[in-house]
């Protein structure tokens, strides 16, 4: 009996101990600033929120991944506010990811409102505002592969549209031990963006990164190299500097964010 008594217990605190790092939501706060070669420099500010429907357990992933690599369920919502000069520009969003129970499928989803207000330079104000949507299917053919197809379109008072979208991402580890991460996105279409994005895991809780982005439609592209620190199990900072371009204005962007997970 006092061995089966010290076998339970010890199996106890290899449970807890197993699940002593998972988490079930995040939070986080974000604060941006772009100041452009010609025009008005601005500022942001955001906040974001992630609900998993079942705990995420972080096990030996790097932190940043851990809820893709457990094919983690959730609802999430954001919300962005930001002040260039003559212009406010806010935002608000929800989402959903889904990965089917006992499969390698993936749905996902989201919808957001964009409200802008200016004036011109007699001083009159105006209001535009805009409800993006996009919705996508994915399969998941081997661990830490995505690769998902789906829409992504836009309303409001002066147009619409739809486009196609394609996506993928990879978390795996390479010969030395370290982990990396690859993005890759597209719209095609009216819309005509593509997306590039690469993390490379320094250790389970450090990790370096560079991002490109282009849009014909806006003529915008930009630049972006960032690091992301996990200071415990809980909370985490991130940096980002941007170089980008909207016609031939040249601008930079600087950004820091930083998450909480419990």
């Amino acid at each position: 009996m006092k061995k089966l008594a010290i076998a339970s217990a010890l199996l106890s605190a290899l449970a807890v101990t197993g699940t002593a790092n998972a988490y079930q939501a995040e939070v986080g706060a974000a604060a941006s600033y772009i100041d452009p070669d010609n025009g008005s420099s601005g500022s942001a500010f955001g906040v974001d929120g992630t609900y998993y429907f079942n705990p995420v357990q972080t096990r030996n992933a790097p932190l940043a991944e851990a809820a893709f690599l457990d094919r983690a369920s959730n609802v999430n919502a954001h919300a962005t506010f930001a002040d260039r000069g003559d212009v406010d520009d806010n935002t608000y969003g929800v989402g959903a990811e889904f990965y089917v129970p006992n499969s390698d499928f993936y749905l996902g989803g989201d919808v957001s409102r964009n409200n802008t207000e200016y004036r011109d330079v007699l001083g009159q104000k105006y209001d535009f505002d805009t409800t993006y949507y996009s919705a996508e299917v994915g399969y998941l053919p081997a661990p830490g592969l995505l690769i998902a197809a789906g829409v992504k379109g836009y309303d409001n008072d002066n147009d619409d549209g739809v486009d196609p979208t394609l996506r993928a991402k990879y978390v795996t580890q390479l010969s030395n031990g370290k982990d990396i991460n690859l993005e890759a996105g597209a719209s095609f279409g009216d819309l005509d963006e593509f997306n590039l994005a690469a993390d490379y895991f320094i250790d389970k809780s450090l990790s370096v990164g560079a991002d490109y982005y282009n849009n014909d439609l806006t003529d915008q592209n930009e630049f972006g190299v960032n690091a992301r620190k996990f200071f415990n199990q809980q909370v985490s900072l991130e940096g980002r500097v941007g170089f980008g371009e909207v016609g031939n204005n040249d601008y930079n962007s600087f950004g820091v964010a930083a998450k909480y997970r419990f």
